[in-house]
């Protein structure tokens, strides 16, 4: 636990200390990009995920490639067996899927005033959640990163072909074809409004047929419950709802291409506390999808005309995250089952490991 408090705490720290140098954070940025990237990738029998995903990986060794294109997520599937047809252990599966992921982080990353601060504020939930554990999903975030781009550039058949990839990986994915509608259009907020609600039961409509059915008896008609999902959600309403209060009007003013985008990403946000009484897991995977959207918010905040309360505006994020992270590790026994201790394979496999392709 102190060794992931400490890596967040000191990422902070390092933000804090080039405030006042935007030379120095985006030199910085690339150098902390490739450690974050091999801090994930290269990790071993660490995340929450590593014998769920191992269990796919054997399963896959005796499957067909009509196996193949009838799965959810054919490109997860092609994923795994191209790795497999190199002759890669499975570790490599965790470096495929952060090399996609942090790609897509990249990506929106330079488009930030402050690079090296978005990429700190990714730390503490979204990075250690999934290129760490869930890296179906990271990856399938990494393609969104890529869609909220092509949104941001209002390219409507690009976003709806990297919101339609990001699904053959994880399903999940395909909500965010409900927003094509609204890319490089002009609209009220009365259609953003409506667009958002619309978004969050719409995933069960897109899903269909064999989807759907999973995800009922996984998500609902299970006991499954996901750890920390109504704090993670709790976090994306209450940025929503400071958005719209303190951010909106000023950000259309400073920020007019990606308004649009971070706006219908706000209502979103908002709208996802209403499933978690219906599922936990359901909100908590599609919040993740908007954590990049959120940070997005987070890490502009110093760059709006917000008079005497900015330092304070700007500040409440790393202080807020850092307080989640440090409950979080501090309190959750899954996190020491799943996290700790943190081991690598960049140096070699421990002796006698067997269990790999």
């Amino acid at each position: 636990m102190f060794f992931y408090v400490s890596i967040s705490n000191l990422l902070f720290l390092s933000r804090y200390a080039l405030k006042r140098s935007a030379r120095s954070r985006i030199q910085m940025y690339p150098v902390l990009l490739l450690l974050l990237f091999i801090f994930s990738a290269f990790r071993f029998v660490v995340g929450c995920d590593w014998s769920g995903y191992l269990h796919q990986w054997n399963v896959q060794e005796t499957s067909t490639f009509q196996d193949g294109f009838s799965s959810l997520e054919p490109t997860w599937w092609a994923m795994i067996h191209g790795i497999q047809y190199l002759g890669l252990p499975y570790p490599w599966l965790n470096v495929a899927s952060s090399a996609i992921f942090f790609l897509g982080i990249h990506v929106l990353a330079r488009r930030q005033p402050d690079p090296l601060g978005y990429l700190v504020l990714l730390f503490p939930i979204l990075i250690i959640n999934m290129p760490m554990s869930g890296i179906r999903q990271a990856a399938a975030i990494g393609i969104m990163c890529l869609a909220f781009s092509a949104y941001i550039d209002k390219k409507t058949v690009r976003f709806a072909g990297l919101v339609f990839f990001a699904s053959t990986i994880h399903s999940s994915a395909i909500v965010f074809l409900l927003l094509i509608p609204l890319v490089g259009g002009n609209f009220t907020s009365k259609r953003l409004f409506l667009a958002a609600l619309l978004a969050v039961p719409g995933s069960f409509a897109l899903l269909g047929g064999d989807a759907a059915e999973q995800a009922t008896r996984r998500y609902i008609e299970s006991d499954l419950d996901a750890a920390g999902a109504v704090f993670r959600v709790g976090l994306l309403l209450l940025t929503g709802l400071a958005y719209f209060g303190f951010f909106w009007r000023k950000w259309k003013f400073v920020f007019p291409k990606d308004h649009n985008l971070v706006s219908i990403g706000a209502l979103m946000m908002c709208a996802l506390i209403l499933l978690i009484p219906v599922s936990t897991v359901i909100g908590d995977r599609l919040g993740y999808y908007l954590i990049p959207i959120q940070t997005m918010i987070f890490a502009r905040i110093p760059y709006l005309p917000l008079g005497k309360s900015r330092r304070l505006f700007s500040a409440a994020p790393y202080l807020g995250l850092a307080l989640v992270f440090v409950v979080w590790t501090s309190l959750s026994g899954l996190f020491v089952q799943c996290y700790v201790p943190y081991q690598t394979w960049l140096f070699g496999f421990p002796e006698g490991t067997r269990f790999f392709y």
